[in-house]
This record gives C-alpha cells, structure tokens and sequence, in this order.
C-alpha cells in the first residue's frame, strides 16, 4: 500500500468509525420526524419510506447538512455556521436533534484526542473534525448522508415494521441520490442553503406532541 493510499485509508476508517451506529452521538434515538408520519400512515411500506427519505435528503436536512460540511471543512467559521444550523431548523426537536448529536461528536471526539472540534451542530463539528482526515469534501458528505439515510432506513424497519432485506433494498435505491447531494454539497455556497421538504417539518413538529413515541425526534 502506498504512502498516500494508506493515509487515505485511514482517514476513511477514522470516518467510519465516527459515523458507525455504534459511535456514542445516539443517532438511533433519533427519526427526524420520520416516526410521525408512520404513526399517521403517510409513511407505511417500503415505496412510501424511500420517497420520503429521498425528499429529506435533496430537499430538506440532507442536503444542507452537506452544504454545511462542506463550508466546515474548507475552513470557515464555525460560529457562523452554526448560526445556519440553527436558522434551518425547522422545529424544536429538530434544533434538539442536530445540537445534542453534534454535542456528542464534539465531546466524544476531544476525549479521543482530535483537537479543535467545536460544539456545534452536527454536521459543522464533523466538518471541522473532517478537516484533518485528508479526504474529499465529497467523500465525506456522502458517507454522512449515508450513515443519515441508513439511520432513518433503520427506523422504519423497526416501526412499520419493515423486513431487514426490504430495508437494504431501500437504502440502495438511495445510493444514487446520496452521491448526488453529496456532490451538489461541494459546488453550493452559503446563499443556495434552504429547504422545501415541508411534510419533514411538519411531521416533525406534530412529533413533539405525539404521545406516545419511541424516538426522540
């Protein structure tokens, strides 16, 4: 293996590692208001879940979260663009959500030795974290929005419930769309973030008053 294919292997597995399910940020705690619409039935089968989270990821959170990491990692100020994060929340739990994960990252990763990680949300901290690994900005926009897609994949198998192997299916149909928003990431600026994916952000806010639920958000 050569110098800079090993050093690249270890920036990928350091990566995976952060963003495994078993990395202590409580990723599977959370259902970005995905656990709403499948108690209201708007969400209830495999086509449903996949179209749903394929709106999140192009039209909602996925895709400013990668713009956001993207912006971390080529050096911009954290502070600023927690401000974004912040304004693109669209609800209480969804502030909760990317805060208290990006918390996690933050805390969790100084404790390893990764200096400079600020609290931030979410996808400003593992940027700035990210800044040290050496690997492409569109390399690890599409393994956080992956491991994003994965996470809400794996609440609808618990909740609709779904079977394991139509869950997978699911997440390979939306390959094809990660690896696009991943790679708008890297050619938006600052002025393309929004968002239209308004059933999300409803569903998220009818969430805060559901019940009975299992996730947080």
């Amino acid at each position: 293996m050569t110098g800079t294919a090993a050093g690249d292997a270890a920036g990928l597995l350091s990566l995976m590692q952060w963003l495994s399910p078993g990395f202590p940020v409580s990723a599977y705690a959370y259902s970005h208001g995905l656990e709403a619409a499948m108690a209201a039935g708007d969400v209830c089968d495999a086509i449903s879940l996949e179209a749903w989270i394929d709106t999140v990821l192009r039209a909602g959170a996925g895709r400013n979260d990668a713009i956001l990491l993207v912006r971390a990692m080529a050096g911009d100020d954290p502070a600023v663009l927690s401000e974004y994060g912040a304004a693109l929340a669209g609800s209480a739990e969804r502030w909760e959500e990317t805060r208290a994960q990006g918390t996690a990252l933050s805390l969790t990763l100084t404790h390893m030795g990764v200096p400079g990680v600020p609290d931030a949300p979410y996808p400003v901290a593992l940027g700035v974290a990210a800044r040290s690994l050496g690997l492409a900005s569109d390399t690890v926009a599409c393994l956080m929005l992956h491991a994003f897609a994965a996470n809400l994949v794996s609440a609808g198998v618990r909740f609709i419930p779904l079977g394991q192997s139509a869950g997978q299916a699911v997440l390979a149909n939306l390959h094809g769309t990660v690896a696009a928003v991943a790679v708008e990431g890297t050619q938006a600026g600052l002025n393309d973030l929004g968002g239209a994916a308004f059933g999300a952000d409803w569903a998220a806010m009818a969430h805060e008053v559901q019940e009975v639920r299992l996730f947080r958000t």
